[in-house]
């Protein structure tokens, strides 16, 4: 099997596949993973199928009390305090960990939040890209010596096929100078989650650390959507800035959470994926790399899968963060 980096190797899954599925077989007894948002929708399901496998699940929650009862019954689960858009919350927890002294042989970078209103994390950071970026490459900067320590750990950034709406604004990543626009806003987020895929495999394979970004699909059945109108919930067709549909996706196939969650668990734990990453995965596969202008509804962006934007992107977040992610 050839791998030539940003192109399918037909793993022989799909869209339908589930993370059971991926995990037939599959014995994850003593691997320690991390899965941020793994108490709901596609980061629970991801949290069930790994942690059913055999694996020890660390689940970091905002509230975990609240999310003790939609992890019951699964076995291997350790449940954590976190608030991905508060940077002392990240530090205290990552350090908890790391005074265990344990491997991280998989961080899955599963939380995140979609087409919210204007909101802000005490720094003034627009939560979209506090919370699905800044906190993860926060998280993942603390861990590293946990990954390290794995001899072979796989990190995944979840992305999303809504990247295609946008990049990173480098100018004004947190809308201070320009209007708010929820989905712009989610966009640059979904991009930079690839963007620091790319960047960090690039850093970390030396250290035998790969990274991984995936667009899980369109899966409904999740709480992502909690801001948006019903009507919004629904595929849309995507405008250009001049308002013509650039792409329709109105008839898109949605997903359950049990097929969603497939392409993380594939990216976490497959041996396809061996000596690989720095990729943007899809229906358990690599994504085919399309044109700025594809009308495509499948496929990745060259503004998500650019290595000087993804170089960019890293110096920029050490900044805003004020945290130097050395490696």
């Amino acid at each position: 099997m050839k791998y030539t980096k940003q192109a399918p190797i037909n793993s022989g899954f799909g869209p339908q596949t589930t993370a059971q599925e991926i995990l037939k077989g599959c014995d994850l007894t003593g691997k320690i993973a991390i899965v941020t948002g793994g108490y709901s929708g596609i980061g629970l399901e991801t949290t069930r199928a790994l942690a059913n496998a055999g694996a020890t699940v660390i689940v970091p929650a905002r509230s975990p009390a609240k999310s003790l009862r939609a992890l019951e019954g699964i076995p291997h689960i350790e449940l954590e305090k976190i608030d991905l858009m508060d940077s002392t919350s990240i530090d205290d927890f990552a350090a908890r960990f790391l005074a265990t002294n344990r491997p991280l042989h998989m961080l899955i970078n599963s939380a995140g939040v979609m087409f919210t209103p204007l909101r802000r994390d005490s720094r003034g950071f627009e939560s979209q890209f506090s919370t699905n970026h800044l906190g993860h490459f926060q998280l993942t900067a603390r861990l590293w010596p946990a990954l390290v320590r794995a001899h072979g750990a796989r990190v995944v950034a979840l992305s999303s096929r809504g990247h295609r709406l946008g990049s990173v604004d480098f100018a004004d990543p947190n809308f201070e100078n320009k209007e708010y626009n929820k989905f712009t806003a989610y966009a640059q987020s979904k991009s930079a989650n690839s963007l620091f895929a790319l960047e960090l495999d690039k850093r970390g394979r030396d250290y035998a650390v790969r990274a991984f970004a995936v667009h899980p699909g369109l899966v409904p059945d999740t709480d992502l959507g909690r801001d948006l109108d019903p009507s919004e919930l629904k595929p849309q067709p995507v405008k250009n800035s001049q308002g013509l549909i650039i792409s329709d996706e109105t008839n898109a196939q949605y997903k359950s959470v049990e097929q969603g969650a497939a392409t993380s668990v594939w990216c976490a734990t497959s041996t396809q994926l061996n000596d690989m990453g720095g990729v943007y995965c899809e229906d358990c596969d690599i994504a085919m790399a399309v044109a700025a202008d594809s009308t495509s509804p499948v496929g990745v962006r060259p503004w998500a899968i650019d290595s000087q934007l993804a170089q960019r992107l890293w110096a920029l977040s050490e900044k805003l963060i004020g945290i130097k992610f050395e490696i």
